[in-house]
């Protein structure tokens, strides 16, 4: 028989209870909310790694994990007295009926995009009612990364209509911004460098959203790529009794081309570094 779901829950409350008390586990007692953050933002990646693997198995096991660091921390908050698992999940269920009148209630959406700005007009009048000032681009963590951070907060601008109208013309921002970061280059002012180096990166973001691209993934799909073209020339180099280490750049630009277009299976000219 298939144990409740309530019962397993449960269960799961009382084991981490016990891996903290004093017959527990010493690594578990000694843990703390800052000392939990790093396998938090682990665990969570550890997801997004396995929605990209579309392993369901895998995805089952991380999900599990991530929840295991949910429960770990409510246990340390019951201990202190801050709140308890059971605060934790009446707030969001009482949260998630709220902003979901049109489903609990008599409201009526009729697209994804009105339930949305459903959901932020309550969420606003909620900041209001309880005298907190709330911005139409409040909610996006700043521990969040930079290009998914972006995204997130040109997205929020984007729906009370501050936008480009289409990629096309957030390229112009993107090539404007170009230019004045080759000018700080010019400049050797290294500040000026900073400043237009980041705009650069939030013009990129803007083509991509508007482009239907998450720029965080695409960033990611670059990096494995070097990576892979990158190790694809060491073995090349290897192989031939040379070592990446050791090699002239000239040499090395020639390997790095060799990978490209084996993997593309063509001939590319590229400088380093690019992917």
């Amino acid at each position: 028989m298939t144990e409740p779901l309530g019962s397993l829950f449960e269960r799961l409350v009382d084991l981490m209870a016990r891996l903290r008390s004093p017959q527990g586990c010493p690594w578990d007692r000694e843990q703390t909310p800052a000392t939990l953050k790093a396998y938090l933002i682990e665990e969570a990646h550890e997801v997004l790694e396995a929605l990209e693997q579309e392993d369901a198995g895998h995805l089952a096991e991380e999900l599990g994990d991530l929840l295991f660091q949910v429960v770990f921390h409510c246990q340390i908050a019951a201990e202190r007295g801050d709140f308890t698992m059971r605060d934790v999940l009446a707030r969001l269920v009482t949260k998630m009926v709220s902003r979901h009148p049109h489903v609990f209630g008599d409201a009526t959406v009729e697209t994804p995009q009105e339930a949305l700005a459903q959901w932020e007009a309550l969420k606003h009048r909620e900041a209001r009612a309880e005298g907190r000032p709330r911005s139409v681009i409040d909610g996006v963590p700043r521990a969040m990364p930079g290009l998914l951070r972006a995204q997130r907060v040109q997205s929020k601008a984007a729906r009370i209509g501050f936008d480009w109208p289409d990629a096309a013309s957030a390229w112009s921002k993107v090539r404007e911004e170009i230019d004045e970061a080759a000018a700080a280059i010019r400049d050797g002012d290294r500040q000026r460098l900073t400043d237009e180096l980041g705009d650069v990166l939030f013009s990129i973001v803007n083509v991509a959203r508007l482009s239907g691209i998450d720029a965080e993934d695409a960033l990611r799909g670059a990096i494995d790529k070097f990576r892979r073209r990158f190790v694809a020339m060491e073995e090349a180099l290897l192989a031939q009794g040379k070592s990446v280490e050791d090699v002239a750049p000239d040499e090395l630009e020639r390997s790095w081309d060799a990978a490209k277009a084996r993997e593309r299976g063509g001939s590319a000219g590229a400088r380093r570094n690019s992917p």
